[in-house]
């Protein structure tokens, strides 16, 4: 954005500011383009002000799990403050180009199409690309290079059980290792308890969903500790997907799986794994359903203030993204405007005042 075309600066007063752990006493905010300004004297000439009226300001919400279908997805996830999307699975690449960068909308991050087995129920989502299966270890430097030629910012393995038609261990170890020569991450998706071992033998970076059943062992869970694993339980996904199943009675097994890892130590990440997709069994609603994930985080047992940071800060620093994820002078103008202390009752969240995505304030969402 040029100086010419730059929006005037917004001094935003009286906000209580999430620093992390709680709110700040009132105090000043500057937006200065797209990012934060600093707050020192008088009010910059030209400025607009904004009286918060006491209002809590949270950094910009990140969702660490979602699959994009178009421009209406970003207008969604900002209306709720989602700011930042880290994509999961999108295609065609020019698809997922048309959807980078643009203002005021949520920005993306994306894998964009993940790798899968031969069989399984990903291989009959309509529109999936032929290349997205990785049939074997050989063929994982092929796909990781067609990936990152593409703009892909990490790489998406799709696990299932041993034998259920995902790629084999082999194949796993292979593709993470093609993706750490080339400095990227590596997420896996894990849906059951065998997909989350062999995710944690291939030496995946985050682990994505957690087992739709009983919750995971004590051995699995030091594991993912102890070697550093970062974990996005989109209990969102679980649980209706649980209930469409007619499984709702054992979701008690997922929330104690994600408060078994949070005890032990395991980064979580707020993700919701917001679609449309065709053939998948529930779609959790794009932006909105981040405000039922942040509550079913503390339902799990972590505390208003954790589950915000595993929408803010958490995932802006485990996927690099070193511009976001807190308000200070300098980072992004990604900010959220909320009536209530969601520190105290994380459904204040819902109640959206005011949203801006890189410094280009966005209404928030009606219902």
């Amino acid at each position: 954005m040029s100086e010419t075309s730059r929006e005037p600066k917004t001094v935003l007063t009286n906000a209580r500011v999430f620093d992390g752990r709680r709110l700040s006493e009132p105090r000043t905010v500057v937006i200065d383009g797209p990012v934060i300004g600093t707050a020192i004297g008088t009010d910059p000439a030209g400025a607009r002000t904004i009286d918060a009226g006491g209002a809590a300001l949270l950094p910009g919400l990140i969702d660490a799990h979602v699959h994009l279908h178009g421009r209406e997805s970003l207008e969604q996830l900002a209306g709720y403050g989602v700011t930042t999307a880290l994509d999961m699975g999108t295609w065609p690449p020019e698809l997922l180009a048309s959807l980078r960068g643009l203002p005021g909308l949520a920005d993306v991050r994306s894998a964009g199409i993940p790798a899968i087995g031969p069989g399984g129920p990903h291989v009959n989502i309509p529109g999936r690309p032929d290349d997205a299966i990785v049939r074997d270890p050989d063929r994982a430097k092929e796909y990781v290079a067609a990936r990152l030629a593409e703009g892909s910012d990490y790489i998406k393995i799709v696990l299932e059980a041993p034998g259920a038609g995902g790629p084999d261990e082999a194949t796993a170890r292979a593709l993470v290792s093609a993706a750490h020569a080339e400095g990227r991450q590596v997420v896996a998706h894990a849906a059951s308890a065998g997909a989350y071992l062999m995710a944690l033998d291939a030496g995946a970076d985050v682990i994505t969903h957690v087992p739709a059943g009983p919750p995971l062992d004590a051995v699995q869970v030091a594991r993912a500790a102890a070697d550093g694993r970062v974990v996005v339980p989109t209990l969102a996904m679980v649980e209706g997907a649980m209930t469409a199943l007619g499984m709702a009675g054992m979701f008690a097994g997922p929330l104690r799986s994600v408060a078994l890892l949070h005890r032990a130590g395991v980064p979580i990440l707020a993700g919701t794994d917001a679609n449309s997709t065709p053939g998948v069994p529930f779609h959790p609603p794009h932006g909105e359903s981040m405000h039922h994930e942040l509550r079913l985080l503390v339902a799990a047992g972590l505390s208003p203030a954790e589950a915000l940071r595993a929408a803010t800060a958490l995932p802006a620093r485990h996927f690099g993204l070193t511009d976001r994820g807190a308000i200070a002078p300098g980072l992004r103008a990604d900010l959220v405007l909320v009536d209530g202390d969601p520190v105290t009752d994380i459904r204040a969240t819902r109640d959206i005042v005011r949203v801006w995505c890189g410094g280009v304030e966005h209404g928030p969402a009606r219902t």
